[in-house]
């Protein structure tokens, strides 16, 4: 049996986990709102891979680094 934890992680704790601690994530009615677009264009982009997001059951969870980093690979520089 191999261990699946990261150095430091409590013991049988998977790595997937505990890269998890301290991200926050963001409804979809929440991302609409700082990225000032509706909930429906939110939806499109994760549906077609553009916006990282996490499936809970029904509805969907992203994680604000992932916003971050879609309006940071998104900026375009008019001047």
């Amino acid at each position: 049996m191999s261990d699946t934890s990261e150095p430091g992680a409590p013991a049988g704790q998977p790595a997937t986990l505990s890269s998890l601690n301290g991200v926050r994530f963001l409804t979809v009615a929440e991302v609409a709102a700082v990225m000032r677009v509706s909930k429906m264009s939110v939806y499109r982009l994760i549906h077609a891979g553009d916006l990282e997001a996490v499936r809970f059951g029904r509805t969907f969870r992203v994680p604000e680094a992932a916003v971050h980093a879609y309006l940071k690979d998104a900026f375009y520089d008019a001047g």
